[in-house]
């Protein structure tokens, strides 16, 4: 009688742990979304978008990128491998090769990854890998978002800069499905474009006051906001994408049609779908985090996703279905050209002439600096060693005269990185950004607040400050419990728990351990 009751326990774990296994894995990742972005603006939201998620299944409040290296393309790696850049080799869009001293970039045009130089696979990957039969798609405007997240296979889509239709390229398939050509013939995409950017809700009911380029409806000029210049006029349709909010809702209604088209979560393998929101990233960097452009985008995000989650459980229960909403990165405060005291920015043009300049007065005239790139000086390799110079020596002096510079706060030459072992503080966080083949000669880390100046970029990431390490994290459905989680966690924690979840092994170079609240679910 013992046996049989334990028999029928073991049953019963079994079907419970089978109906938890989710049969498709939604993961939207926002761009440049600040841990605590999504309360900011809770207030305004509807009950079926954001609050939807964020009043269901579990909540880290605490979850972090633990490197310095915090750039879209750094980030997104780590979300999709479970690795640290040091790991997985991304250090930014682009670096220099060391042996031909010309610019390498991360994507490769139509080829898609034709230059593709993830070294670790991606979740998307490991479960083709384990899961023949399991779909795996990957989405984003750009198409950095959409491979990085994807990898080398699977179906892999982003919007034409030319055409603004959505496309892919002959690394992934050979033809374009029908059902997407015949979305294109119809101008899906065109259809989201917004006539004019306007407030979507009443002017009293905002949090933010600095506008740019929405229009705010306003009846008594005289309450009207401090409104400072112009910044962009979009001329193109894939401006108009990237931004304003129809960029959001273009991509979620495209993730519809992944769901539909492909029949995603309609059989007992688990799919994966991967969604970018590139349009916040954009927006952000444009306008800064405390615009209304970038509060206003919120709320139109926010129905947005309540359209999507209604579309999404009328296919997949949420019994069945696991949604992961976070983000790549924060961001840092926005500079200011009209405020009195604007925030510091640091000039890498001039860092990369003068630091030219100190290395042609010390062992004489020449082209010392490649470029500056990623938070890091490349130097010439090939004139160091045709001069018989000590690489380790140029590094070593670099590193120190770069601490001279206004709004430096450490710099670390290579050297120093490949042969030492931090294990905490400052020097840890670089580390784990540093990946020799890729990274700099020497790699800078600027004081909080301070962010490199870019023509068009008023707020930037690619820090190790919380503002650009910290996000939240979302998972809900699959049975997993509302609760709130303060404990720190690291973002590589994210694709070893997909993984679990889905029955299969973590992707090769994950360094993450699995959430335990998580996955220790009946």
């Amino acid at each position: 009688m013992k046996r049989l009751l334990t028999i029928l326990l073991l049953l019963v774990i079994g079907s419970a742990t089978a109906a938890n296994r989710p049969k498709l894995v939604v993961q939207i990742v926002i761009g440049s979304m600040r841990a605590g972005d999504i309360a900011r603006y809770e207030a305004n939201y509807n009950d079926g978008g954001f609050r939807r998620l964020t009043k269901q299944g579990a909540h880290y409040t605490e979850a972090c990128y633990d490197f310095q290296q915090t750039l879209t393309p750094t980030t997104l790696s780590t979300l999709s491998t479970g690795s640290m850049p040091s790991m997985h080799g991304i250090v930014g869009d682009s670096w220099q090769d060391y042996t031909t001293n010309e610019r390498v970039d991360l994507i490769d045009g139509e080829r898609g990854p034709g230059g593709y130089h993830l070294i670790a696979p991606t979740l998307a990957e490991t479960l083709r890998k384990h899961q023949p039969k399991a779909h795996t798609t990957s989405i984003a405007i750009d198409p950095t978002g959409a491979i990085l997240l994807g990898g080398r296979s699977g179906d892999i889509y982003w919007v034409d800069p030319a055409s603004a239709e959505w496309v892919t390229s002959l690394y992934y398939t050979n033809e374009t499905p029908l059902w997407l050509a015949r979305m294109n013939r119809e101008g899906f995409n065109l259809s989201y474009l917004l006539p004019v950017w306007a407030q979507q809700l009443n002017k009293e009911r905002y949090i933010n006051t600095r506008h740019h380029d929405i229009r705010l409806r306003i009846d008594d000029r005289r309450s009207q906001p401090v409104t400072t210049p112009h910044r962009i006029s979009p001329r193109s349709e894939i401006e108009r994408l990237r931004y304003t909010p129809a960029g959001n809702s273009a991509v979620l209604g495209f993730a519809k049609q992944c769901i539909a088209q492909q029949q995603l979560g309609q059989d007992e393998v688990p799919d994966l779908l991967n969604i970018y929101l590139d349009t916040p990233r954009y927006l952000t960097e444009l306008y800064g985090p405390a615009s209304i452009e970038v509060e206003d985008m919120y709320y139109r995000l926010d129905r947005d996703l309540e359209d999507f989650l209604t579309f999404l459980y009328a296919q997949v229960s949420q019994q069945e279905c696991l949604v992961v909403l976070t983000s790549d990165h924060g961001t840092a405060d926005a500079y200011d050209p009209q405020e009195k005291n604007p925030i510091e920015r640091f000039n890498p043009r001039q860092f990369r002439v003068i630091a030219n300049g100190f290395l042609n007065v010390r062992y004489g005239s020449g082209r010392w600096v490649l470029d500056y790139r990623n938070h890091a000086l490349y130097l010439n390799h090939t004139l160091i060693y045709e001069r018989n110079l000590n690489l380790a020596q140029l590094q070593n002096d670099i590193a120190i005269f770069a601490m001279q510079f206004s709004g430096v706060s450490h710099a670390l030459s290579a050297n120093a990185l490949r042969s030492s072992y931090f294990a905490d503080g400052y020097a840890r966080r670089i580390q784990n950004s540093f990946y020799a083949r890729r990274s700099g000669d020497v790699l800078l880390n600027l004081m909080p607040g301070w962010f490199e100046e870019q023509e068009g970029i008023y707020s930037a990431s690619g820090s190790m400050y919380g503002y650009d390490t910290e996000v939240d994290l979302y998972l809900v459905g699959c049975g997993i419990p509302v609760s709130t989680h303060s404990r720190k966690i690291d973002m590589t924690a994210v694709a070893p728990t997909l993984a679990h979840l889905m029955g299969i092994p973590d992707p090769d170079a994950s360094e993450g351990s699995p959430l335990e609240e998580i996955i220790q679910q009946p």
